[in-house]
């Protein structure tokens, strides 16, 4: 303990030292002195090589001499010669620190600074009474004779000579021992003179008693042992280590019974042992755990702290053998007290096992199923109410979640997806770089394999950092910078859940995770939102976007489209194929919406199908020869990824039918009604009133249909749909915004599959206006032959269609291609236009009138009928207008 604590007095000096803090009670203290300890604890590195520092120091002295600092390298090889007098074990390590601690020692070291070295003693004078005057030492010796440099040498041996000559002249001394130098002391040898400590040693071995049978391990008990060498082996088990009295097989610790205690019932000494043993063999269970590698990152946390677990009860058992076999020691040897205490000590490491066990019997379970185990453990320890095991666990919880969550936190702070993280719920799905399916195409909630893996208390706030990350992955596209300004914490912290000396630690875990998890959530995706709505509207031109496709394809403003309708509808009435052209159209749709601001025109295109003009002839007289024209607007990407493609087709449904409807329109306002002056004035009288009134029945139709879906519909819902992009959270939301508003305009516009059946009817009393106008035209025009060709064939078709619409059908919906492609191959044109001539032209206009009635009577009880079932109020003041003859309808008929 003392060596314990004289190296934490040393850590703290040393971190005062370098690191320099404020006070020893900080957190950045505790933090830095924490991980040093580790460090030194896991004693990662070996031994200094003596053999390199000394090499390191040669080279040391060799560069002061060829940098001109001989003083420098005659002062370091005088202090290395110094130190060779004091032999220590610890002298590379110290060298080594010395030489990783040296800054450029070339430059900086000065001599004047260095404590000059002991003057050594100085040589006595030698004097010629000390010399052999005679010179009988040297007579025996052929010194003064010559020398054949030639006889015993080659010029290899010459060079050989020279060169290690060289060498000694220039190489530094050794200024550390090696090995061979060092001489072991004396009195580590025994001198024979405790041989009772020997003899005792071997007495402790009672496995060696050779007269106990080696075989019979499961009999009755046969050799006496002391308690001490029962704890010892005990502590041993503990420790992992192999034992007499413990064996282990396949996993599970046995007990063998030849041993027993004395003074103590067989019995009673097996049931402690068993006790002890099953919590053996739990802990065995986590040494092998431990001892398995582990890939991915959360699972090398928690692996880090089972270890960590581990060691201190390792080092609980360390300090119960320090105890009992200290000399010093008072403390009475007990088997049944280290049982009590290994109890104690060991619970947490008990509970850890049985939650390890029950994960590694099962190959089939994630990875993740780990940290909702603790999770689960952890709140059933808080439920018990062990503070100890629970601050325990929550560390380690929290240190395995910070690893887990660092996906997340990547994800969320900067749009980006770690490679291979396990159990990680979003998955980067897209294949090519089109911007404009960023939010759709690009990620993907993985909802079926990854998120049913991951953990519990995370998968309710999937969604939430699914679309927070999405955000940051849009504004790295846009290339928007963060506001510095608000800072963001994408990291959660155990003293943020758990806060000390809080009254909410009486709360749930539970609760408390979720309730900081999700604010920590809530705000991060709060912040990345609101940025990015920001950004579209803007910058990325939203709100601009929106204006623009109301002018474009909800009609918003006629002066700007008229010129397009009259265009295209002069095109048709002429029966030029020209209405057809793609080109041409483009360029009036864009000459005519230059004019507004909000509009590029160069992103508005007209296209037209390769067969429309093959079919102008058949459907030229019809107004769904107009659905063969499709305006395109092409949104920036940005914009598109909020109103996606499928939206802009129920755009383009909406434009269509208001065109078709103005195409109607069109043509009974061209059509004016002329009196035939040859024609009996009492017959031409009452055809006149009966055209007059059946023209205006018509028109008042259309108005009412297209004032109702423009001035009631389109703006009700297009004023709704700015509040609800406003008061949208994320993008999500508003994309879901505009897909209701789209949704709810096609279902009042009667564009919806289940409303199929009255748009149908529409359409029709649409094909009657200009089967009418023909009909006016033919009657007071030029009475041509296309004409009368062109009003008795809309006449048949129209009668052909008015019987599939005699009663309200709302699950079978009419063919509305069938009678309009139908040739009448067997009839002659000539024939066709007498046919015509010879006809009532009172009884064609009575027979579209009762076919016009019919259809709006089948229209209006379709709509109260869904009003009713769906309470649609828009349907119900449709339906209103359109009855507006009920109370005058005995008087028209009168007058009729």
């Amino acid at each position: 303990m003392a060596v314990a604590a004289d190296v934490s007095a040393l850590t703290d000096e040393l971190i005062l030292a370098v690191a320099k803090p404020d006070r020893k009670d900080t957190p950045q203290f505790r933090n830095i002195k924490r991980r040093t300890e580790d460090t030194i604890k896991s004693h990662a590195y070996a031994r200094t090589d003596q053999f390199a520092v000394a090499s390191q120091l040669e080279g040391l002295q060799e560069k002061f001499q060829v940098l001109c600092r001989d003083e420098l390298a005659d002062a370091l090889r005088i202090r290395l010669t110094e130190l060779q007098e004091h032999q220590s074990s610890w002298f590379p390590e110290i060298l080594s620190l010395l030489l990783q601690l040296a800054d450029r020692p070339a430059q900086r070291s000065r001599v004047d600074q260095v404590v000059p070295a002991k003057p050594s003693e100085e040589a006595k004078p030698l004097a010629w009474d000390e010399l052999d005057a005679a010179g009988s030492a040297y007579c025996g010796e052929d010194i003064w004779e010559d020398v054949d440099y030639g006889a015993d040498s080659s010029d290899e041996d010459l060079a050989s000579v020279s060169t290690d000559s060289y060498q000694t002249r220039n190489q530094p001394e050794t200024s550390v021992t090696t090995e061979e130098d060092y001489m072991i002391p004396d009195e580590v040898f025994t001198s024979g003179e405790n041989d009772e400590i020997i003899d005792s040693v071997a007495k402790a071995q009672f496995w060696r008693d050779e007269e106990s049978p080696a075989t019979d391990k499961a009999g009755p008990a046969s050799q006496v042992i002391t308690e001490l060498q029962v704890v010892r082996e005990t502590v041993f088990m503990l420790q992992g280590l192999p034992t007499s009295l413990f064996w282990r097989i396949d996993g599970s610790v046995e007990i063998d019974r030849r041993y027993t205690i004395a003074d103590l019932s067989h019995e009673a000494f097996l049931s402690l042992l068993r006790s002890l043993r099953s919590i053996g063999a739990k802990l065995d269970v986590l040494r092998q755990f431990c001892n398995a590698p582990q890939k991915i990152p959360y699972m090398q946390t928690f692996h880090r702290g089972v270890e960590s677990c581990l060691r201190e009860f390792d080092l609980f058992l360390s300090n119960v053998q320090h105890q009992y076999l200290a000399q010093t020691s008072i403390v009475s040897i007990s088997l049944l007290q280290l049982s009590e205490d290994v109890c104690r000590e060991s619970r947490l490491l008990l509970m850890l096992s049985d939650l390890v066990s029950s994960l590694m019997s099962s190959t089939s379970s994630p990875a993740t199923q780990y940290l909702d185990s603790l999770y689960d453990l952890l709140c059933l320890t808080q439920a018990a109410g062990d503070d100890d095991i629970f601050g325990t666990l929550a560390e380690l919880f929290f240190s395995c979640f910070e690893t887990y969550a660092h996906p997340i936190r990547t994800w969320m702070e900067k749009g980006q997806l770690d490679e291979s993280p396990a159990g990680f719920f979003i998955r980067n799905s897209h294949s090519d770089s089109d911007l404009r399916t960023l939010w759709h195409d690009w990620y993907a909630l993985d909802k079926a394999s990854m998120l049913p893996n991951s953990p519990k208390f995370i998968q309710s706030f999937a969604h939430k950092i699914f679309i927070t990350g999405k955000s940051m992955v849009f504004l790295r596209h846009l290339n928007t910078s963060e506001d510095d300004e608000t800072p963001r914490k994408v990291s959660l912290k155990m003293d943020e859940v758990l806060p000390p000396d809080s009254s909410s630690f009486c709360l749930p875990f539970s609760v408390l995770l979720e309730s900081s998890f999700g604010r920590l959530v809530d705000e991060n995706h709060a912040y990345a939102s609101a940025l990015l709505r920001k950004e579209l509207g803007q910058k990325c031109g939203l709100w601009t976007s929106i204006q623009a496709l109301e002018y474009i394809y909800l009609g918003k403003d006629m002066s700007v489209f008229g010129p397009v309708d009259s265009k295209i509808f002069d095109l048709i009435d002429r029966g030029k194929g020209a209405w057809s052209d793609r080109f041409l159209l483009t360029e009036v749709a864009q000459s005519a919406f230059s004019t507004l601001s909000f509009v590029d025109p160069s992103r508005l295109i007209v296209r037209t199908p390769k067969e429309a003009h093959s079919n102008a002839a058949s459907r030229s007289r019809s107004v769904k020869v107009l659905d063969a024209i499709s305006f395109d607007y092409i949104l920036p990407w940005p914009v598109a990824n909020i109103i996606t493609k499928d939206t802009l087709l129920g755009y383009q449904r909406i434009s269509t039918f208001l065109m078709q409807l103005r195409r109607a329109k069109h043509t009974i306002v061209k059509q004016r009604l002329q009196h035939n002056n040859q024609s009996d004035k009492i017959q031409d009288s009452r055809n006149n009133t009966l055209s007059y009134a059946l023209r205006h029945n018509m028109l008042w139709f259309l108005n009412a249909v297209y004032s109702h879906m423009t001035d009631f519909v389109i703006s009700a819902a297009t004023n709704s749909l700015r509040k609800d992009l406003s008061a949208s959270a994320d993008v999500d939301a508003m994309i879901a915004a505009h897909r209701s508003f789209m949704h709810s305009l096609e279902e009042q516009c009667l564009l919806s599959t289940n409303l199929h059946p009255l748009h149908q009817a529409i359409i029709t009393i649409l094909d009657l206006c200009i089967s009418f106008a023909d009909i006016q035209n033919t009657r007071y025009g030029d009475n041509h032959l296309d004409h009368a060709r062109t009003a008795t064939k809309n006449a048949k078709t129209v009668h052909r269609k008015n019987a599939q619409h005699s009663e309200p059908n709302y699950d079978d919906p009419s063919d509305e291609d069938e009678d309009e492609d139908e040739d009448e191959d067997g009839i002659d044109e000539d024939n066709l236009a007498a046919s015509f001539h010879e006809s009532n032209y009172m009884q064609r206009v009575r027979d579209i009138k009762d076919q016009f009635n019919r259809l709006l009577a089948f229209i209006v009880a379709g709509l109260r009928g869904v009003g009713r079932v769906d309470g649609q109020l828009s349907w119900e003041i449709l339906a209103e207008k359109l009855e507006w003859r009920k109370a005058s309808g005995q008087q028209q008929r009168l007058v009729l």
